[in-house]
């Protein structure tokens, strides 16, 4: 399959859309923000990240005529269950912000040992050749941590300044760019998007298919 030159993508998020920029830019991929199309968010009643990233791709494709990618992602906490979860960017309520949510996990957390606040995150990536496309690409990744008991850094965004990496010994938002994009869970769902977008080799089909035939 070979990638299109410019994808529509499913977010209002400014983190995730300067994020998946820089993560895309070197492929030859132009990410234009839904909200650039004035495209409006769709309402996320999914109960998987993968329901919500379909029914945010399949918006924005609709209304954009274009290819689309989304992202749905959050951040599991094993002390909690699993949250917060799909719900980790309004974990504090409707109108939360990044402060808000970060202040309330640590509040929930409190009185919870350093060795029993393993968390992790989970992104989807979504990407739509259209609207009605019926076998989208679905591309996963996680990034293993544990929530801190108190923020540090100032890079990032969502939960970063409290999401403490074991193998870097430091804060996600103390992470420069490159080591973060490298690690992080939307670098891993993007380096296998990139690889389902890779376009096919029909030499080497045809090596593989004469092979076939002196078996």
């Amino acid at each position: 399959m070979i990638h299109p030159k410019q994808l529509v993508l499913a977010s209002a998020n400014p983190g995730k859309i300067k994020e998946l920029q820089e993560l895309l830019a070197d492929q030859g991929i132009s990410i234009l923000p839904q909200g650039d199309l004035n495209i409006p968010d769709i309402e996320e009643t999914g109960l998987t990240f993968i329901e919500n990233a379909i029914l945010k791709a399949r918006n924005a494709a609709a209304l954009s005529g274009l290819p689309a990618i989304a992202d749905d992602s959050g951040l599991e906490v094993d002390y909690l269950l699993g949250a917060p979860g799909i719900y980790s960017a309004r974990y504090a309520g409707i109108g939360a912000t990044d402060s808000t949510n970060r202040e309330k996990l640590l509040a929930a957390l409190a009185e919870v040992p350093t060795e029993s606040r393993n968390a992790r995150y989970q992104t989807v990536i979504v990407y739509l050749r259209h609207a009605e496309d019926p076998t989208p690409i679905i591309c996963q990744g996680t990034w293993e941590g544990r929530i801190a008991l108190e923020p540090k850094g100032s890079e990032g965004f969502g939960y970063d300044p409290i999401f403490y990496v074991p193998e870097t010994d430091c804060h996600a938002a103390e992470l420069d760019k490159a080591t973060k994009h490298n690690l992080s869970h939307r670098g891993k769902a993007i380096a296998q998007f990139l690889q389902h977008m890779k376009p096919v080799s029909y030499t080497h089909l045809r090596a593989h298919e004469t092979d076939s035939y002196l078996v």
